[in-house]
């Protein structure tokens, strides 16, 4: 029981998933640690570590490992990826020993960044490690048929990168990876706010203002929403009152890229598999597939269906856990 145990992990840049055959969805925490400055020594994982950012006093900082979809910080990733495994093995009722493990790399990534990634997951005493492609893993977990001849076109709007792919027959036909994601979108907000207001907000609120006010490029009604932070100029705590519309302004340079590289891998597609993405449409998943009217907008934009996976926070690790039976086919086809 002990040593078939398979497990797919999505090491994401905001979240890791941990995916098990048999219970679906086993733990989903934010990739954040809390360390000791002066010891080194891990103090919390994931939720506990988030309720930190910001908040902590001068000896313990909150931080994430992951930078853009991969590993900045090894030797945390490595404790980070210990603590989550036990995590999941209790989830699981029992100890995970020597696990096949499949985890999932972006597109765009390099042999040194996935080697990092490999390491850091046998490190943790998996069994075997397989790495998969972002995007095949959020097609398998959004119910695609990757394995047939047809064009399934996704869009991955994760934490730190965007990959916008057309797979067909089991592999990459065209790609597109670009490091932009939702935290780029946060950046816009506490930038915009700034220099607008002279207030300085943390990732944390302007990730609040994103999910409550942000929307994509599409007309609305506008909202309101009041925002509380430090006046740069007073050095005191101050709150103002934010309109949506100014949010959409705030993130509309790094919307335009994300349509960008979906044209840009639509340009590239086969003329035999366009015609499928006419019928069949565009796909989102990840978290960035939640903001406000990015459907409507995209649908507009590039004139083919756009529909939103099942579960678009989950999909990428779902998909990864299910690789599992059909990770030798894809290999064959990748080489």
């Amino acid at each position: 029981m002990f040593s078939n145990t398979e497990i797919g992990i999505d090491l994401g840049t905001a979240n890791t998933l941990v995916y098990s055959k048999n219970k679906g969805i086993v733990l989903n925490e934010p990739s954040v640690v809390a360390i000791d400055t002066e010891t080194k020594a891990v103090l919390a994982v994931g939720t506990e570590a988030k309720n930190m950012i910001g908040k902590t006093p001068g000896k313990i900082v909150a931080i994430r490992p992951l930078k853009d979809g991969v590993i900045a910080d090894y030797d945390i990733t490595t404790d980070m990826l210990k603590q989550i495994m036990k995590k999941a093995g209790k989830s699981l009722g029992f100890s995970i020993r020597k696990p096949s493990v499949v985890v999932c790399t972006p597109s765009g990534s390099t042999s040194v960044e996935r080697r990092a990634i490999h390491d850091a997951v046998k490190n943790c005493g998996a069994k075997t490690v397989h790495l998969i492609e972002e995007p095949v893993a959020a097609a398998i977990g959004a119910d695609l048929p990757v394995e047939e001849p047809v064009a399934n076109v996704v869009v991955d709007i994760g934490g730190g990168t965007t990959e916008v792919a057309i797979i067909s027959f089991g592999g990459i036909v065209s790609c597109h990876s670009i490091r932009i994601g939702g935290d780029q979108l946060d950046d816009d907000i506490v930038t915009y706010v700034r220099k607008k207001y002279n207030l300085l907000i943390g990732e944390r609120t302007a990730e609040q203002i994103k999910i409550e006010i942000g929307y994509a490029l599409t007309d609305h009604e506008e909202i309101t929403m009041e925002v509380r932070g430090r006046d740069l100029v007073t050095g005191l705590p101050k709150t103002i009152e934010l309109r949506s519309t100014e949010i959409q302004q705030a993130m509309k340079e790094s919307l335009l890229h994300i349509l960008e590289a979906i044209r840009a891998t639509l340009e590239d597609c086969p003329p035999e598999l366009s015609g499928d993405i006419v019928d069949r449409g565009v796909i989102l998943t990840g978290g960035g597939a939640l903001l406000n009217g990015i459907q409507d907008w995209l649908s507009e934009e590039i004139v083919v269906p756009v529909h939103i996976a099942p579960s678009p926070l989950e999909s990428v690790a779902i998909g990864t856990g299910r690789s599992l039976t059909v990770i030798h086919k894809l290999q064959k086809a990748a080489r």
